[in-house]
């Protein structure tokens, strides 16, 4: 079996960049090469919108060195079919999208409306510590 393939929700990048706990361990095992991470241009857009938000304090060096940072890491997906299945915040969708396209195994996120679903088309949906607890037994 090859290495596990992730999806990390904006939300959980955001906090891998900004602090320590879960989201930074997985991000730190991506960047050792122990996880492979996926992303699509869709993310990668709200990503940027997010790292503009006043209240994160970004400067625009940071965000260039996390964006480098991140294109060296992170794997791109083209998703071909758009997926409607989250009607209460369809940008969620935009991360099931990415994950049946490039055949993740979990996708991590701590928003309700996709860790409701717990499983799309036999993709694991976790929190980050419930993550990090299955890929270390």
């Amino acid at each position: 079996m090859g290495k596990t393939k992730v999806v990390l929700d904006t939300n959980i990048l955001i906090s891998a960049l900004g602090w320590e706990g879960n989201p930074r361990k997985i991000l730190d095992k991506i960047e050792k090469g122990e996880i492979e991470a996926l992303t699509s241009p869709k993310q990668w857009e709200e990503l940027s919108r997010v790292l503009d938000y006043p209240h994160l304090r970004f400067s625009s060096e940071q965000k260039e060195k996390i964006k480098a940072t991140l294109t060296e890491f992170f794997t791109f997906v083209h998703p071909k079919e758009e997926i409607t299945i989250i009607t209460s915040d369809p940008q969620d969708n935009r991360i099931l999208e990415c994950a049946q396209e490039g055949g993740a195994d979990y996708i991590i996120s701590g928003d309700e409306h996709i860790l409701s679903l717990k499983e799309f088309n036999g993709i694991k949906i976790k929190t980050p510590a419930q993550f990090l607890k299955d890929f270390s037994s």
